[in-house]
C-alpha cells in the first residue's frame, strides 16, 4: 500500500512539476517579461551563469526564460530541502539538484561528474554571487566545474528595468580565470536588478594573481 501511494505521489508531482513550468511561462508573459536572445543550437551540455542575484524572484524569472527554451535545465538548492518528503519528488521534477555544503570542497568534481556522466543534454543553472546580499566576490565553483567537465558557460541576465531575462554570449573557460571573467564584466556592467545596491560586480579580488588552469 506504502509503496503504491509513493508511485501515485511521485506521478502526481512529476505532472504538477511540468504544470508549474508551464504556469511560470505563462506568469513570465502576464508579468510582462520577454526572452531575449536564443539558445545555441549546438549546445547540448553547459552551465549557466544567473545574474543578479538580489531577490528570490531573481530564480523564478531566469527559470521561466529558459523554460522557454526547452532547455532540460536544472538548478542548485540547499540538500535539506531535498530530505522533505513529498517536497523532494516536488523540486525535483522542476529540476532542483541537492548541494551537500557540509562537503562544498567536492561540488566541483560531483558537478562536473553529473554533466560529464549524463547521457542526456544537461544545463546547470548557477547563481555565482551565493547570496541576495552583496557579496565580496563571486564564487569560482561554475567556473572550474564547466573547465574540468569541458563545457561551455552559458550567460543569463536579468534586467527589471526593461523585464528582460537575456541569454548573453557563451564561451569555453581557457583555465585563466581572470581573464576569461572580463566577459562577465562587459556582459554583466550595465544591468539593472531587482536591488542594484546588493549586485556585486566584484568577480574578484583585484589584487588577486592570475593564475591558469591546465
Amino acid at each position: 500500500m506504502i509503496r503504491k501511494e509513493q508511485n501515485i505521489l511521485t506521478v502526481l508531482t512529476a505532472t504538477f512539476g511540468g504544470g508549474l513550468k508551464m504556469f511560470a511561462i505563462i506568469l513570465f508573459a502576464v508579468a510582462g517579461w520577454k526572452l531575449q536572445g536564443q539558445m545555441p543550437v549546438n549546445i547540448t551540455k553547459c552551465i549557466v551563469v544567473g545574474a543578479p542575484h538580489t531577490s528570490n524572484y531573481d530564480l523564478f524569472f531566469v527559470m521561466a526564460g529558459l523554460y522557454k527554451t526547452k532547455l532540460p535545465v536544472r538548478f542548485l538548492i540547499k540538500q535539506e530541502w531535498l530530505m522533505l518528503f513529498p517536497i523532494k519528488n516536488f523540486l525535483l521534477s522542476t529540476g532542483a539538484l541537492g548541494i551537500n555544503r557540509a562537503k562544498i570542497n567536492t561540488t566541483v568534481d560531483s558537478l562536473a561528474e553529473l554533466i560529464t556522466t549524463s547521457n542526456k543534454n544537461i544545463a546547470v543553472l548557477i547563481a555565482p554571487e551565493g547570496t541576495r546580499k552583496r557579496a565580496v566576490k563571486w564564487k569560482t565553483g561554475f567556473y572550474y566545474a564547466a573547465l574540468k567537465a569541458k563545457v561551455p558557460i552559458i550567460l543569463i541576465s536579468l534586467d527589471y528595468s526593461k523585464k528582460l531575462t537575456v541569454l548573453g554570449p557563451n564561451f569555453m573557460p581557457s583555465g585563466c580565470y581572470k581573464s576569461d571573467m572580463q566577459i562577465l564584466k562587459d556582459f554583466y556592467k550595465d544591468v539593472v536588478p531587482k536591488y542594484p545596491d546588493n549586485f556585486c560586480l566584484d568577480i574578484y579580488l583585484d589584487n588577486e594573481n592570475e593564475t591558469c588552469a591546465k
